[in-house]
């Protein structure tokens, strides 16, 4: 397989496990500010996407406006429910196995920056990631599916964006990598996974579909490091 000169990953259902957290803080909140609507309905709107994007969805389909109220109370809630944010098993090891190997990597995700950070920190991923965690504001706000963060990513890194595998979660932001002209992977580990989830990455342009790190760490030729023996 070609060598990648740099690994570009998705945050949520990624490296961590964190689409059903948010999804259900919004669905209650929705709930009590007079919108009913299920949660895989919502998530298979939602994961991968920005806010923007999704405000747009539910005054569209169900003519529901967030009163005054709504962002700061979703902010707060957001807050607590991801100062508990797990990493997704192998997640850590991943990263570490790209260290030990000298293969660069960074995040870019469509977060806002305050929750990027927390859910980084909380999940104990942070001194891994250091200064490499990009959201849309790096990029005036063009989060994914365009291509912006992923390029301004692979160019912090030095990486030529075509030479950079970028793995994701999600249609939305794997159409952003494919668009920045990487190779990008679906990593179906994460606990928000749906059984069509894999049909639709590679109806995105996905080059393979993965299910778990380690499956992950084989395909970026890892599994034959020394580290690797430590799980």
């Amino acid at each position: 397989m070609p060598r990648f000169e740099a690994v570009l990953f998705d945050l949520d259902g990624v490296l961590v496990d964190s689409e059903l957290q948010a999804s259900t803080v919004w669905v209650e909140l929705l709930a009590e500010h007079g919108l009913e609507i299920d949660l895989p309905t919502f998530m298979a709107q939602a994961v991968g996407g920005t806010h923007v994007v999704l405000f747009e969805w539910l005054r569209q389909t169900y003519g529901w406006t967030r009163p005054e109220s709504f962002i700061p109370e979703m902010d707060a809630r957001l807050h607590e429910a991801f100062g508990s944010t797990q990493t997704i098993e192998g997640a850590a090891q991943t990263l570490e196995l790209l260290r030990g190997a000298g293969l660069p990597f960074a995040v870019a995700s469509n977060s806002l920056r305050s929750r990027l950070t927390r859910k980084l920190e909380a999940s104990g991923l942070a001194p891994m990631v250091g200064a490499h965690a990009y959201d849309p504001a790096h990029v005036g706000g063009r989060g994914k599916p365009a291509p912006d963060l992923y390029a301004f990513a692979a160019a912090q890194l030095g990486a030529d964006i075509s030479r950079c595998v970028v793995v994701e979660d999600s249609v939305t932001g794997l159409s952003a990598g494919v668009a920045a002209g990487a190779t990008a992977w679906g990593l179906l580990a994460g606990g928000h996974v749906h059984p069509d989830n894999a049909v639709h990455l590679l109806g995105a342009g996905a080059a393979r579909i993965l299910r778990t790190h380690g499956e992950l760490q084989a395909a970026l030729g890892l599994a034959e490091h020394p580290l690797a023996q430590l799980g």
